[in-house]
């Protein structure tokens, strides 16, 4: 991977992040509110998770 692809996605991982406030200002509210609720272990294993998946569309993304 070389700089310009590590740019180019962190470029969309901005687009996508902004298009569910964009789209729906009022259930990203609610949602950041529920998120709130939810214990710290909660919010670690959602993360870990999101991690999971991500190398796992990595992983086969290189195949």
């Amino acid at each position: 991977m070389n700089s310009e692809s590590f740019w180019l996605a962190m470029a969309l991982v901005l687009v996508i992040e902004g298009l569910f406030p964009f789209v729906s200002p009022g259930g990203w509210r609610r949602m950041f509110s529920q998120i709130l609720g939810l214990s710290d272990g909660q919010i670690r294993f959602f993360g870990l998770c999101s991690i999971l998946a991500g190398l796992l569309w990595l992983g086969w993304l290189q195949f």
